[in-house]
């Protein structure tokens, strides 16, 4: 391209030099006098020199030479063959042929007299050699500057490189790409909500369970985490630097468990991200884990008890007591057929009938006196009403009745069930101590105790209120230390239109 430009510059500037110096007056007249190149030569040779041409060459029709750079060669025919559409035809044009000074590129132009006739040609040229080393130096500085610009390309790139190696930790694209899909998935598979804020306080992520938590729809990106979420507490992680663990807090009427760590890079702090989850579900979760866990306990101390049963039954027929041994399982026979009555023929509810029969053999083993009330009836319990709710509710007040009897001297502990009408009544009562007033309004506080030692309680009667409200029910108590202690709970049959038992 750059040799092919040069050319065509270089022949344009010829044939435009060329016609200038056709329409010179004076070389025009000069063709009418004797001697043509004393007037031209001088001419020709003074506009070479200016205009850096290797010649400027006037010759008459003939062909014969009146100027030349060459004075040896004036008054010779010109050479090339190519001076014949000038002087026949009376074109203007550019051509290319070897001269007497070698090839070159040539701007070939007729002269015209006043008459309009052609009375001699014009050959201004540049040698191709000339040309060609043009072409050279201009093709170097080209190359030269190239060849920087490849460097500097080439050391911008490594840095450039490094630089976001170093960002993206060494990662390949196709990792990058693998690696934002499986943070989404796992963004959106965790139970717990998340949330990371930039520097500015601008939510730069949140998943769906985030968005639940907090009452969200849409898209929350680049929003300010003000009035969306407790923004006093992640500024302060922001500010200080420091992650927090386990912090609750109140939040649209739900407390929420937070935990929140900077994020931190080479520069400083760029953000914070946080996790939280409903304190509710928690409890619950725990709730239930020792509830149940509870209720294991109870059905294992029904089978110790049974097994001592047993064991005192197999010695009594080795010593050959038969007479004893009959007593004892009669004995055994009409208390587990009056128990077994009421629990199964009056007590329809098999998660009820569990919770009993586990409650009747701890009762055992503890010596405690577990009494089935016969006017108790229950059918079926709705479905909304779980095993867990009834594992909290009852198992934490019978057990409740059962210390509070525990150094009786006769410990006894009373159930009834009836669900007559629209609501489910369980009523709980003891004949121990009692309570005092100024501690009944006190009962249902988490961590609240009137039992002595280093273990943790006060949870119980806080769970079994809990789980009562969550069923809409609610949770009396009536207390009298001549007569003990009744506990008494109301939980409706239908909860927002769920009228289906089972």
């Amino acid at each position: 391209m750059e040799s092919n430009q040069i050319e065509e510059n270089k022949g344009r500037l010829a044939l435009e030099l060329s016609k200038t110096v056709s329409f010179i007056p004076t070389i025009i007249d000069a063709f009418q006098t004797s001697d043509p190149a004393k007037t031209i030569q001088p001419i020709a040779e003074k506009i070479r020199k200016e205009t850096g041409a290797e010649f400027v060459v006037i010759g008459n029709r003939d062909g014969t030479r009146y100027s030349h750079p060459l004075k040896t060669k004036i008054g010779q025919k010109m050479t090339g063959g190519d001076n014949e559409r000038a002087l026949v035809q009376g074109e203007y044009y550019i051509s290319k042929a070897e001269g007497t000074l070698g090839p070159s590129i040539r701007g070939k132009s007729p002269i015209f007299n006043q008459q309009g006739e052609i009375i001699g040609i014009v050959s201004v040229g540049y040698l191709l050699e000339d040309v060609n080393q043009q072409i050279l130096n201009n093709l170097r500085r080209v190359l030269i500057v190239s060849f920087f610009a490849i460097l500097i390309s080439l050391i911008g790139s490594v840095l450039l490189g490094r630089n976001i190696r170093r960002d993206t930790m060494g990662l390949e694209p196709y990792q990058i790409a693998s690696l934002y899909k499986e943070k989404n998935a796992v963004l959106h598979a965790v139970k717990e909500g998340i949330l990371a804020i930039d520097k500015e306080g601008n939510i730069t992520m949140m998943n769906q369970q985030a968005k639940r938590l907090l009452q969200l729809r849409g898209s929350v990106r680049n929003m300010k985490v003000d009035g969306l979420f407790p923004s006093n507490y992640l500024y302060e992680v922001l500010t200080t630097g420091n992650s927090q663990s386990d912090k609750e807090m109140i939040w649209n009427d739900k407390t929420i468990i937070v935990n929140s760590t900077p994020i931190v890079d080479e520069n400083g702090i760029k953000g914070v991200v946080a996790s939280f989850r409903d304190k509710t579900e928690i409890e619950q979760m725990l709730n239930t884990i020792s509830e149940v866990k509870r209720y294991s306990e109870d059905l294992r101390a029904q089978t110790h008890e049974f097994t001592n049963k047993l064991y005192v039954l197999m010695g009594l027929l080795q010593l050959g007591q038969y007479r004893e041994a009959i007593n004892m399982i009669q004995s055994e026979t009409q208390t587990l057929q009056f128990q077994n009555a009421v629990v199964f023929n009056q007590i329809k509810d098999t998660k009820v009938q569990a919770i009993l029969l586990g409650k009747l053999g701890k009762a055992s083993e503890k010596k405690i006196k577990f009494e089935i009330i016969p006017d108790s009836y229950l059918e079926r319990l709705p479905s909304h009403v779980k095993l867990s709710n009834l594992i909290v509710i009852l198992g934490n007040l019978i057990d409740n009745a059962f210390e509070a009897v525990y150094k009786c001297e006769k410990p006894t502990v009373k159930f009834f069930a009836m669900d007559i009408g629209s609501d489910i009544i369980f009523e709980i009562s003891d004949n121990g101590m009692g309570i005092r007033d100024e501690n009944i309004p006190l009962l249902f506080e988490r961590g609240f105790t009137l039992k002595k030692g280093n273990e943790p309680r006060g949870f119980g009667l806080s769970n079994a209120e809990e789980a009562v409200v969550e069923l809409n029910g609610m949770i009396e108590v009536q207390s009298n230390p001549e007569s003990g202690t009744v506990f008494t709970v109301y939980l409706p049959k239908t909860v927002q239109g769920d009228e289906n038992f089972g």
